[in-house]
């Protein structure tokens, strides 16, 4: 005697079923590796403008040494047309 439920005949089928589920599974944990992510040119955009900036840190911190060894030694002396200007747009803009 047969008895089948939902198109599956017997313990047969039933556990051929399984062992075709478990081969797929097989196959998907075997591609798994493949993946490969790329992103917008905007982000990339992003990463180089970052890894700008830092070089620019880097001057700009070198440059801070340099003013702050010039005010210590007495010998900095700053463009005082830039620094009136500057006051002027401050005053000005009240910035």
């Amino acid at each position: 005697m047969s008895v089948e439920f939902f198109g599956v005949g017997g313990p047969g089928q039933i556990g051929n079923l399984k062992k075709t589920q478990k081969a797929q599974a097989d196959k998907k944990v075997e591609g798994a590796g493949e993946d490969k992510v790329q992103f917008s040119s905007v982000l990339q955009d992003v990463n180089k403008a970052k890894a700008t900036n830092q070089s620019s840190d880097a001057e700009r911190t070198e440059r801070v040494q340099q003013l702050k060894a010039q005010i210590k030694s007495g010998s900095y002396e700053p463009d005082l047309n830039k620094v009136s200007a500057s006051l002027l747009q401050f005053l000005v803009e009240g910035k």
